[in-house]
């Protein structure tokens, strides 16, 4: 026989196997299916907190992301079970609006407090720094949070419950109502966007590059059809053509997405400013001697012999982290000296620092700010932080919650005050640059000032609350998404955490890693020529993914 006919019988055989094993698809999901869509009572409801705390594991920093199809698959299959009894094998008459209501609000709040119990489960350990004085509070904050969170895709799929039906635009709705309920968590009261389930793409540049278009919640829409299509495999009332048309339309978007991302990486192109070179100071001091009296000279010396460390001469800004000093650096003159005699000429040192002064009433205020100084201890230009951190730099209801016995877990009584909010600032020898002191940069779309436009991003954080946990992983994957939005490079600088010199595509140029001491050296990368998409139109720019899904949902909801 010829070797091409051979090939030929090769590759016929090959390609039979594979259909065979894509056939056996469906029929896998049927049976898992029926298993789920059985569930009833507290069994159901584990299976939503199960489901959920499975798709953590596609977050940072493990971003194991084909969990979210089994994941995303159970709650579809769980929410097809409350709305109509029976399995997904047959129609049955659907349940009373308030019945099916209630039943989703319980499967949505269980997958969400999975999710956030497992996603969150490090802020705990800010609380242990002090133990005798917050240890109480980590039951609290290890699940009345969550347990609270839990209420945003709790509320969002009980309402699609009301249009809800077995067929392919089920799926559609899903990613509609769950991209509405992130939004709102990022938007509610202070807002909290953490863990958008966007970010499972981070590590992932190519995909990640769909923000600079539609931003990282345009992205989390896309997300959730492509995992969740899947589920439809498992519908016996819907036709096969049209379940495998729904899973290649949620595969297509990731695809052509991607596609796109890769071809914007491969013609990527920047410079850098050639008279700009930050060094950025990781000191990596553990939280819990920070603050305490008998250290605070060694950790300033530290600070100041990494400024100084061989390689300085050729460095313009030197960047410390967030509340880098135990001092008032705006008060202190004679360690704004300290720092003066180890900066060489024209050179800045842009850090975070605490200040404080007496308000028009004689009362104390303070704020977590951050100040650039000369090469002579001069001040020029400082920043106040604007979006505080709930129960870290202020406490809710003071009034009722202070009288319980209360506090703010960081040091010292009374709360912050806040900044009046974005601001580009500029200093001697830089390009201007927008300032984002620790959890400001996880929101989106406000983190640079439209009028004047920042040429790029400066966070200095301080995550070593954290220890070694997943969560200063995830804060630094939402930084990263940042420089992406915006189509501008981002400097970070850690006490501890990961400190990093990211270009405008996403990508770290130099790092330091969680735990690690020492300093980054590395020219400063300009911003790209033109400004993207979602920097201009902010979270509308996810508006033409949602019309889209609403469409698909339209067209398929009745038919199929």
């Amino acid at each position: 026989m010829p070797k091409q006919q051979c090939r030929l019988n090769v590759l016929e055989s090959n390609v039979t196997q594979v259909i065979r094993m894509l056939s056996r698809i469906p029929n896998l999901f049927v049976d898992f299916s029926l298993f789920v869509s059985e569930l009833s009572g507290w069994r159901r409801a584990v299976a939503a907190f199960s489901a959920g705390l499975l798709s953590c594991l596609a977050l940072p920093p493990f971003y194991l992301v084909p969990v979210l199809i089994a994941s995303f698959g159970v709650l579809v299959w769980l929410i097809d079970s409350a709305c109509t009894p029976g399995s997904v094998q047959r129609t049955s008459v659907s349940k009373p609006l308030w019945r099916r209501a209630l039943s989703v609000f319980v499967i949505g709040w269980c997958f969400g407090f999975g999710q956030f119990l497992f996603g969150l489960y490090w802020i705990s350990s800010a609380l242990l720094v002090d133990a005798t004085s917050f240890g109480w509070a980590v039951p609290l904050s290890a699940a009345v949070l969550p347990a609270c969170l839990a209420f945003f895709p709790a509320f969002g799929l009980s309402g699609a419950a009301v249009i809800w039906s077995r067929g392919v635009g089920r799926i559609a709705l899903l990613a509609i109502v769950w991209t509405g309920a992130e939004w709102l968590r990022g938007h509610v009261l202070t807002g909290f966007p953490w863990n958008l389930i966007g970010y499972v793409w981070t590590e992932t540049g190519v995909m990640i590059q769909s923000v600079a278009l539609v931003g990282i919640y345009g992205l989390g829409a896309m997300t959730v059809f492509a995992v969740s299509a899947p589920a439809v495999l498992a519908d016996k009332n819907v036709s096969r053509q049209v379940s495998w048309l729904t899973v290649g339309f949620g595969a297509t978007l990731i695809a052509v997405f991607g596609i796109w991302g890769g071809g914007r990486l491969a013609v990527a192109k920047y410079d850098f400013y050639p008279d700009v070179t930050v060094r950025v100071v990781q000191p990596n001091i553990e939280q819990h001697l920070k603050w305490r009296r008998d250290q605070r000279h060694v950790n300033f010396k530290r600070l100041l012999d990494l400024t100084a460390a061989p390689g300085a001469s050729a460095i313009t800004h030197v960047i410390w982290p967030e509340a880098a000093t135990p001092y008032y650096l705006g008060q202190e003159l004679a360690r704004r000296a300290e720092i003066a005699a180890h900066l060489l000429p024209q050179q800045v040192l842009l850090t975070g620092t605490l200040r404080r002064d007496i308000g028009p009433n004689g009362e104390p205020r303070s704020w977590n700010s951050f100040l650039a100084l000369d090469d002579r201890g001069r001040i020029q230009n400082t920043y106040d932080k604007s979006h505080l951190v709930p129960f870290g730099e202020y406490l809710p209801f003071r009034g009722i919650l202070s009288a319980m016995g209360i506090e703010k877990i960081t040091a010292g009584l009374g709360d912050y005050s806040a900044g009046p909010g974005r601001t580009t600032l500029q200093v001697t020898g830089a390009p201007p640059f927008s300032p984002l002191i620790c959890y400001e940069v996880i929101f989106p779309a406000e983190v640079a000032s439209a009028h004047p436009r920042p040429a790029w991003l400066l966070n200095v954080t301080n995550d070593a609350w954290y220890g070694k946990s997943t969560g200063p992983h995830q804060h630094f994957a939402m930084a990263q998404v940042r420089a992406v939005e915006e189509g501008l490079p981002l400097v970070r600088a850690a006490n501890t955490g990961i400190s990093a010199i990211i270009d405008p595509y996403g990508r770290k140029i130099a790092q330091l890693g969680l735990g690690e001491g020492g300093v980054l050296d590395a020219p400063l990368p300009r911003a790209l020529g033109s400004i993207p998409l979602y920097a201009r139109w902010g979270d509308w720019a996810c508006t033409p993914i949602l019309l889209i899904f609403a469409l698909f949902m339209r067209i398929y909801r009745k038919k199929y």
